[in-house]
Formats: structure tokens, sequence, C-alpha cells
């Protein structure tokens, strides 16, 4: 059975920093990664396939991850989804768990952190 890991993102750099540091980190013997440079493409994505983890950025283009949260919420589906966003604004943590994130870190994140929201929602991580 294979992990499906979306990324999504409007930077190419930041999809594959993102990438490379998740692939050291999850210990699934299979490991299908999916990207995206859009919130449109989030939900797409999640609506024609199961995602075990979406790593959302909050500011790209055509639909915000905002945006995609509140999709997910409205449509009552059940996204596992980090948030991964330079956005430091007071009260951005709070909004986006509010829409059901199951983490925020800032970017570029810290592996720990990182590590302990994988660990805290039932991830398998690398020892």
């Amino acid at each position: 059975m294979s992990f499906s890991l979306l990324l999504v993102d409007d930077s190419n750099v930041a999809r594959r920093y993102v990438r490379k540091e998740l692939l050291s980190l999850l210990n699934y013997e299979e490991i299908v990664v999916t990207e995206g440079s859009n919130g449109k493409e989030a939900c797409a994505a999640c609506h024609a396939y199961k995602v075990d983890l979406l790593m959302l950025d909050l500011t790209m283009p055509e639909m915000t991850g905002y945006d995609v949260l509140e999709h997910f919420k409205k449509n009552a589906m059940a996204i596992k989804a980090i948030v991964l966003s330079a956005d430091i604004q007071p009260g951005v943590e709070e909004r986006v768990k509010g829409l059901g994130a199951i983490g925020y870190l800032k970017k570029p994140f810290n592996r720990e952190q990182m590590v302990k929201v994988l660990k805290e929602n039932g991830f398998h991580v690398k020892n």
C-alpha cells in the first residue's frame, strides 16, 4: 500500500525543497508524490484520489490555501493538510487550524517542528 503526498505551492523551488525534506522524514515503503501550483489543482487532486497528506501554501494564484481549506470544510472533506507559509501575521495559525488544517509551519520549516506535527497526527516518521 502506498502513501499519497500532495505538494501544492506556486513556487517550484519550494515544492522541490518540501519534497526532498518530507521524503527524508516519512517512513513508508512507497510514497507517491503529486504536485500542484495552485489551489484549484489541490482541490481537483483531492476530489480525484485519496490524499494521505497535503502540504499547502497559502498565497497562490487562482485559489489561495485559505480557499482550499474552506472548500474542504464546506464539502465535509477530511483532508489532512499542513500549511507551510511565509505569512507570519498574527492569527494565521489559528485561522488555518479553524479551517481544518492539522498543522501550520513557517517557511522555511524547522525539521523538528515538522516531525512533531507528523507524529502528533499518526504519520510514520523515520528515526
